[in-house]
């Protein structure tokens, strides 16, 4: 005689594989998060617990330092254990995230969450209380000064971006046959180790003026005064050739950037390429116009698109060395003179905003070509 079939056996079973995987499933997800606080928890004590002397301040920030990278280990071994223990499916789809999820939840923290609030924050008068739409939005569009601040980022773009690419190349190709290479590659690529202040700083003294007769006069007005002429102040002289002056600081600085990444993308075409070019008749510059700039391409387009984001967020030249004077405002020093020192929440909150959209259709066209030269 048979026994009785138990037809909820089938059901049970389900509901305990069902039980047992969302459970190990909610283990998973709330020890990273019982682990993160720890963290939280331990910084916050970090900060608050130790008193703040100049000896005291060494050792938190030693801790600090241990705790951080020590905690992000564990953070990542102990999300990891967890997940594996999940069935394949639920490990192959929640693995990903182990990696990526603590950088998705760090952009999104300092980085959308703020853009949202500076959005919400733009559509309000200068206390931030008052909605007042898409006003300031409009004043930045009509305003002279504004209106002179994105004419200023222009040439930025056209001749700061421009001209560094431009030297950055013939620098790049010239270097490449020289035997002096690497000494005139360090000397050129040196300014880049100077802060964008620090390089200010210097051009200021370059472009100084000062009576005839005083030995601290600029080294620009030093051979002008040489030739005959009387001192100029370069920097205060009449638009737009002041701000000219400015963008020869950027050049200079980023110059050397744009040649070490030129040279290692020409190093990299086949020799055999060349030669076969100069045994078919072609000469240097034909040489360098139809072979080295088609292969270089994708490099060159990299290049022209960071120098022009740069370009677009300049601030520290300009506000060292002028602080927006005699028509030498950018977006960015806008930005910070309507934010800090006209109080203005509302309309700095805008103009951060546009330079936002201004970069971003330069970062998506860079991605697109990283991905289409198969950078990744």
């Amino acid at each position: 005689m048979q026994p009785p079939q138990d037809f909820n056996a089938p059901t049970r079973g389900v509901l305990d594989w069902l039980a047992g995987t969302l459970g190990r499933i909610l283990v998973s997800v709330l020890i990273p998060l019982l682990t993160f606080g720890l963290l939280i928890v331990g910084f916050r004590w970090l900060r608050d617990a130790i008193p703040s002397s100049t000896a005291q301040k060494a050792i938190v920030s030693l801790v600090a330092i241990v705790w951080g990278v020590g905690g992000a280990a564990l953070l990542y071994l102990v999300s990891n254990w967890f997940v594996e223990r999940l069935p394949g499916v639920w490990m192959r789809r929640l693995q990903p995230f182990i990696f990526v999820g603590p950088a998705i939840a760090v952009l999104t923290w300092y980085l959308a969450l703020p853009t949202v609030r500076t959005f919400w924050i733009s559509l309000h008068d200068r206390t931030g209380k008052e909605f007042v739409g898409l006003a300031n939005y409009v004043a930045v569009f009509t305003e002279r000064d504004m209106l002179l601040s994105f004419r200023n980022n222009l040439l930025w773009i056209v001749f700061g971006a421009t001209l560094t690419i431009v030297f950055g190349l013939l620098i790049a190709v010239l270097a490449d046959r020289s035997r002096f290479e690497n000494l005139a590659k360090g000397l050129i690529f040196m300014p880049m180790a100077i802060s964008m202040v620090g390089a200010g700083v210097i051009w200021n003294f370059v472009y100084a003026v000062r009576d005839v007769s005083d030995p601290q006069i600029g080294l620009l007005n030093a051979i002008w005064v040489a030739l005959g002429h009387e001192p100029q102040a370069w920097t205060a002289m009449l638009q737009p050739w002041n701000n000219l002056f400015l963008i020869v600081v950027m050049i200079w600085m980023q110059t050397g950037f744009a040649m070490v990444i030129f040279s290692a993308a020409i190093k990299g075409i086949p020799e055999d390429l060349l030669e076969a070019a100069r045994v078919d008749g072609a000469n240097e510059i034909q040489i360098f116009f139809r072979i080295m700039l088609p292969y270089i391409r994708g490099t060159i387009i990299t290049v022209t698109t960071t120098v022009v984001i740069f370009s677009l967020k300049i601030f520290d030249v300009v506000w060292v060395m002028t602080g927006g004077q005699f028509g030498t405002h950018v977006i960015a020093t806008q930005f910070f003179r309507q934010a800090f020192t006209n109080q203005n929440k509302g309309y700095a909150a805008a103009i951060a905003f546009i330079l936002l959209l201004a970069v971003v259709p330069v970062m998506i066209y860079n991605l697109r070509q990283f991905r289409e030269e198969e950078a990744f």
